[in-house]
Formats: structure tokens, sequence, C-alpha cells
């Protein structure tokens, strides 16, 4: 249990961060699969406009310290590899 002040904010700083995380990560995660959904409906407009909003916002999580740059770097390649190859 916390005793001082500064580790009671630790605390609550930290479940605030971690509640804006996981909603960051969880929109990630919802617009790579929106993506993918229309890449298996062979969908090429849909999956295009879906990518060009996924992209700012994986790059964002990079800056925000929710993802590694690798695997960001990795999602956006396969997901233009796909949506290319439509």
């Amino acid at each position: 249990m916390a005793n001082t002040l500064q580790s009671k904010k630790r605390i609550r700083r930290n479940n605030t961060r971690a509640e804006i995380n996981g909603a960051r990560k969880s929109r990630i995660r919802g617009l790579i699969k929106k993506v993918e959904v229309a890449c298996t409906e062979g969908n090429k407009d849909d999956a295009q406009t879906a990518l060009k909003n996924a992209q700012p916002e994986i790059a964002r999580g990079v800056a925000k310290g929710v993802l590694h740059k690798n695997t960001a770097a990795r999602k956006m390649s396969r997901l233009s590899k796909r949506v290319s190859a439509l």
C-alpha cells in the first residue's frame, strides 16, 4: 500500500494513463480491423480510406509510447501490402 503522497499520486496517474492507453490501443485495433474486413470483402475503396484513417492513429500510438515503432511499421506495411494487392 502506498504511504507517501507522491506514491499515491503516481498510482492515480498510472490508473489514468492505463485507461487512456487502453482506449488508444482499442481504437487502433478497431481501425486495423476495418481495413482487414474491407480487404476480405474485396472492397478496395473502403480499404484505402480505412488505411488512410488507420495509419496516423498507429503513428500516434508510437509517439505516445503505446506501440513499439517496429510493431507499428510491421502493421502498416502488412496492411498497405494487402490493400495494394486488391
